[in-house]
């Protein structure tokens, strides 16, 4: 559907993306992912065609798009800022782009109406300004006004991020949710971690302008190719030498082992083909679901998530053992 290939991105003489490569298949979830000045915002401009490449190019649908005009690659576009008229109303900000390619005005009436149904806008809500909504409301405008044009694919840039957090969650289930109706592929860049994971069919993870892996959620989390990677998604411990040494990893490398994978016990003894490592609870995070222990051992703290059963809560300074496998373990 869209692939780049080689894609090299200048500004002056600092080199923003480095032959970057990606393959987006049709009706897919692509995220793009990384912390801030990564290069994933670059990547998508350069998709759309807001930057063009100092070397690369860039394939929709197999046709060669790299110098094909903004206005002619037949993508739609949900800015961060949502980029809306503000004193017109929310039916004007929907019809804009078809009125831009002349389409006729009953055509465009239907079109307006028929979309705006499909992201739960009212009649009502229509003959409003854009400014009289909520943030939420205007994302859905925002959205609606990128796929009334029928494009090929949609490009979303942090569109979630002004919106606050119980909203933000809300707002990417609805996403998903319509992303899977309408079927259509979509670019999606984000630095929220959490957000890439549960909307994604697949995760490019960038960092300096280069792309560190590409995967499903599950690959990128528990099966991260770098240590970037390992250290980016989620939360994480790195493995000390005494717990390195009783799992018999090499020591050259370095080891990590994510939270949920930690077992926690009252008794001591063995286990097969784990460490078991004595410790004690130093402090405890209270989350509901679940409850996150930071357990002091011999020569680290170690965080570990339990699940929340009501029953078995730890308390700073309860003795314990943890349990480690070797096959939860990622090394690099």
């Amino acid at each position: 559907m869209i692939r780049l290939e080689n894609i090299v991105v200048r500004f002056d003489k600092f080199e923003a993306l480095h032959k970057i490569n990606v393959h987006v298949k049709e009706g897919e979830f692509f995220t793009f992912l990384g912390p801030s000045g990564c290069g994933k915002t670059t990547t998508l401009r350069t998709i759309t065609g807001f930057i063009e490449p100092a070397e690369g190019k860039v394939f929709m649908q197999g046709n060669d798009i790299t110098k094909v005009p903004i206005e002619k690659r037949n993508i739609g576009i949900v800015f961060q800022s949502y980029a809306l008229f503000p004193t017109m109303t929310v039916r004007k900000n929907i019809a804009y782009g078809l009125q831009v390619k002349h389409v006729k005005k009953d055509e465009i009436a239907r079109r307006v109406k028929d979309i705006a149904a499909q992201v739960n806008l009212t009649d009502e809500q229509l003959d409003k300004a854009v400014s009289q909504l909520s943030g939420g409301q205007q994302q859905r405008v925002a959205i609606a006004r990128a796929l009334v044009t029928n494009p090929a694919i949609i490009c979303m840039d942090e569109p979630l991020s002004n919106l606050d957090a119980k909203l933000r969650v809300s707002l990417r289930n609805e996403l998903k949710r319509m992303q899977r109706e309408f079927g259509i592929t979509t670019i999606y860049v984000t630095h929220d971690q959490e957000e890439a994971l549960t909307l994604s069919d697949r995760i490019a993870v960038f960092n300096q302008g280069n792309i560190e892996q590409i995967g499903n959620p599950n690959e990128v989390y528990n099966h991260s190719a770098t240590e970037f990677v390992a250290n980016f998604i989620g939360d994480i411990n790195p493995l000390g030498p005494k717990i390195t040494a009783a799992l018999n990893l090499p020591p050259e490398k370095k080891h990590y082992v994510r939270l949920e994978r930690i077992g926690v016990r009252t008794e001591p003894g063995t286990a097969d083909g784990a460490a078991v490592v004595p410790g004690v609870i130093e402090m405890q995070e209270y989350y509901g679901l679940y409850i996150k222990y930071y357990v002091r051992t011999e020569d680290q703290t170690l965080k570990v998530i339990e699940k929340n059963n009501g029953i078995n809560i730890y308390e700073p300074g309860k003795q314990v053992s943890l349990v480690i496998r070797g096959e939860d373990v990622m090394s690099y």
